[in-house]
């Protein structure tokens, strides 16, 4: 594909910013310099940033280790499985969640699931649904401690050694990690089938073409190898030698970083059906490289496009099409024709996902570069975690977590937070209504991710944004904790967040070690917690937060709420 038809861009006034953003880049050598590893792109100290550029040459990596690949998916076919699940969080799930959904099922090959959610419905949902004989699991975590993995795998092993036997029980999982971890000792000493170690060089939401994307995208029947040839044309097209105005990195780089500082912060990705999914792994790598000292780039994914009157001034449209998908042609250049700033960017087929993955990686680095942050880095991140295990530990030592009172009781609905409302709908309607032009929504539901509660949600999003003109996402905890976390805690504080939980139905319980039958703690307080930690490290970062409690009725719960809406 050739520079010019892949990406086009209609901006209207802004393009006077960009090319001259595109004119710095070119005087200042930014491109060459970021090929050259040139932490100065980004800030005087290498800080988290030497380390973090692995990325660039990966795929060159991967490739000339694409035999282990294919030796693992050979084994696992020749031992009679059939199921794949992927325990990790962020940029461990997310690009193996887009190769099954993009290119599975492919006959011959393995059916892939990904758990990243705590509820303790979404764990037992797997242990119910999967013949534990016939499925190897992923255990993929680049620090080897991510403890929602780690609670993930010794819940399945224990299940799995008393399915199959303790001996057999470690032929069942592949570990992917960094050299030196933990996970590569327990893999070790539990004797997994395979344990691929990762350059550790790269940040996870930067590692879909190494073993953190491409073991889980062979396992499913993906053609690696094409793929990564994809990845590495628009690498040569996007190459230090490039002049930035030809660059199609550099181009989308310089859009999305000169229309955030005009105000037009909120990155609207519309993309054919086929090839939705990919939007969850954009999302990640926008928000969580973004989002810090007081900056960042909102991405809105996975909602249909509405009519131009539905639209705010603080958007750019990004309409990734599949070559013969028209689904969406109209509605952008309805949008285009009412002024909002769109670009284009033309697929030939599912394969070019292999390009835009570096496309995206490499103008996401640009666009840090033009907001003057470190987009490898995540400081705010860890808040919630800390807060997190801080109510954990209240439990282990109090035998429940902290108490919260509610601001009110409405049924089985309650809610947390100051309002000065007597119902739940009106909390939320008065919630909502403290919103300015700039601002946007984030719902952020504590929930078992079914598709009957994800189909609420998005008629919620929709709704929302109907009635505010303003941006609206959504996601499941702790999903999003490890995507879109960090932008909520770093940016410039324009989010309003809706927090919404429920009793679990059922729970299970978190072995204290694989192999163990002690336990000291459940799924359930595991996500309570979370959320509890969240809200404060939302509080304590000056957000605005309501959080609603359903109860233990999730679907009438949100209807509720979405009566609220006027």
């Amino acid at each position: 594909m050739s520079r010019q038809s892949l990406l086009t861009a209609n901006l209207g006034e802004y393009q006077v910013a960009v090319d001259r953003a595109l004119t710095a880049l070119a005087d200042k050598n930014v491109m060459a310099r970021i090929w050259k590893h040139d932490h100065t792109v980004w800030k005087p100290e290498p800080g988290d940033i030497t380390n973090r550029l692995g990325w660039l040459t990966v795929a060159s990596e991967t490739r000339n280790n694409i035999e282990k690949l294919d030796d693992l998916v050979k084994a696992v076919k020749a031992d009679g499985y059939t199921h794949a699940l992927l325990l990790g969080m962020g940029g461990s799930s997310l690009a193996p969640e887009v190769f099954e959904l993009t290119f599975g099922p492919v006959e011959g090959f393995l059916t892939l699931a990904v758990l990243d959610s705590t509820t303790p419905e979404a764990v037992l949902a797997y242990d119910e649904q999967l013949d534990l004989e016939k499925t190897v699991f992923i255990v993929a975590t680049k620090s080897g401690g991510t403890a929602e993995t780690l609670s993930f795998f010794k819940y399945f092993y224990n299940r799995v050694a008393s399915t199959v036997g303790k001996n057999r029980a470690g032929r069942h999982f592949v570990a992917i990690t960094d050299p030196g971890s933990k996970l590569e000792a327990l893999a070790s000493k539990l004797n997994f089938r395979a344990t691929f170690l990762n350059n550790p060089n790269i940040g996870g939401r930067f590692s879909v073409l190494s073993y953190f994307g491409q073991v889980a995208a062979a396992l499913v029947g993906v053609n690696v190898p094409t793929l990564l040839e994809r990845a590495l044309t628009i690498a040569q097209i996007c190459g230090p030698d490039v002049p930035p105005q030809e660059n199609p990195a550099a181009v989308l780089g310089a859009i999305m970083g000169e229309l955030a500082k005009a105000g037009r912060d909120k990155v609207t990705l519309i993309a054919s059906p086929p090839i939705t999914s990919f939007g969850d792994w954009v999302e990640q790598l926008i928000a969580e490289s973004t989002g810090k000292e007081g900056k960042g780039i909102l991405p809105v994914v996975g909602a249909a496009p509405g009519t131009p009157e539905v639209y705010g001034p603080d958007r750019l449209f990004v309409y990734l099409c599949l070559a013969g998908d028209d689904t969406y042609n109209h509605a952008v250049d309805a949008l285009e024709k009412a002024g909002q700033p769109v670009v284009r960017i033309n697929l030939d087929d599912r394969y070019d996902l292999g390009g835009q993955f570096f496309l995206w990686e490499l103008a996401t680095a640009v666009a840090g570069a033009r907001l003057e942050i470190n987009p490898f880095d995540q400081p705010n991140v860890e808040s919630a975690k800390v807060l997190a295990r801080q109510m954990i530990a209240a439990y282990h030592k109090e035998g429940r977590l902290p108490d919260q009172t509610p601001a009110l009781t409405d049924g089985k609905i309650a809610v947390y937070g100051v309002t000065p409302s007597t119902s739940a709908p009106e909390a939320f309607a008065a919630f909502v209504e403290q919103a300015q032009p700039g601002d946007y929504i984030s719902l952020q539901a504590y929930l078992p991710p079914t598709e009957a509660t994800t189909s609420q949600l998005k008629a919620l999003q929709t709704a929302l944004r109907d009635w505010t003109k303003l941006a609206v996402t959504y996601g499941f905890g702790p999903r999003f904790l490890h995507s879109t976390g960090q932008l909520h805690k770093g940016d410039a504080g324009n989010g309003l967040f809706i927090q919404i939980t429920a009793n679990p139905s059922q729970d299970a319980s978190i072995p204290d070690e694989a192999g163990s039958t002690e336990s000291a703690m459940t799924f359930g307080v595991l996500i309570a917690a979370q959320a509890m930690g969240d809200r404060q490290a939302l509080i304590d970062a000056g957000r605005r937060a309501i959080r609603f409690d359903l109860g233990d009725d999730i679907a009438g719960g949100l209807n509720i709420l979405a009566g609220a809406i006027k």
